[in-house]
């Protein structure tokens, strides 16, 4: 499916949650999306969880 479409059905989903549901049902669809949006990246492949956890090098400080 290309990516136009899915994201196209997802603001349509989150506009019918926010419209009939309110701003509480539209953050949780917003929040449930974005949670089956990793679950389906790590299922392909394209993530894995020590990407999350992965410690810093030791030349890339943050300040």
């Amino acid at each position: 499916m290309n990516m136009a479409v899915v994201g196209m059905v997802a603001g349509m989903a989150l506009g019918f949650a926010g419209y009939f549901g309110g701003f509480g049902a539209f953050v949780l669809v917003a929040a449930l999306g974005a949670i089956g949006f990793i679950a389906g990246r790590f299922l392909e492949g394209d993530l894995e969880p020590g990407d999350f956890f992965r410690g810093r090098e030791r030349g890339d400080r943050r300040r």
